[in-house]
């Protein structure tokens, strides 16, 4: 009984953080870079989540781009939500075909562990079954973006030569945030 009650807890908490996510994104306002939605204080059943705004997300895609272009990389970026799903894609000039599906990945992975994907890999050595996890990519590249210290979104680069370039290039993105 415990299970099933808990299942249904967790499925109602995903319903509802999805529609906040849609409600998030079709209403924020153009100059915030966070939408907020706010929970009932008298309905214990909802609960309050912020999410990146669609401005916001290619604000940081695009200072992402902008710094690998000035080192000359040609590299794709994602953006995606507290849920993995992307908000914004970017594949610079000279992209290749596989650095669109590795940015993705990476910012999935930074967002759903709340940490660089460089110090994700290095946990490989003690949970080598981390990397079997559907739509995951262990590789450096990917950095989380935090509000209040939770996770609302990833982004994720790939296509530079080494993965440190990647996550360089990641971090200017989620620096462009902040500002």
């Amino acid at each position: 009984m415990k299970k099933i009650l808990f299942g249904a807890t967790a499925a109602a908490v995903v319903a509802a953080g999805t529609f906040g996510a849609v409600s998030a994104n079709a209403s924020a306002p153009a100059a915030a870079p966070a939408a907020v939605v706010r929970a009932d204080a008298g309905n214990d059943n909802l609960q309050q989540s912020t999410h990146l705004t669609i401005e916001a997300a290619t604000k940081a895609a695009q200072a992402t781009l902008d710094a690998a272009e000035k080192e000359n990389q040609r590299v794709s970026v994602a953006v995606v939500d507290r849920n993995g799903n992307t908000i914004v894609t970017l594949r610079g000039d000279g992209a290749g075909p596989q650095s669109y599906e590795s940015a993705e990945k990476k910012a999935f992975t930074a967002v759903s562990w709340n940490a660089p994907t460089s110090v994700l890999a290095g946990r490989l050595a003690q949970a080598p079954n981390l990397k079997d996890i559907p739509g995951t990519l262990f590789l450096a590249g990917g950095a989380p973006v935090t509000a209040k210290g939770a996770p609302i979104a990833g982004i994720g680069v790939a296509g530079a030569p080494s993965g440190d370039l990647d996550e360089k290039f990641a971090q200017a993105g989620v620096a462009a945030l902040a500002n």
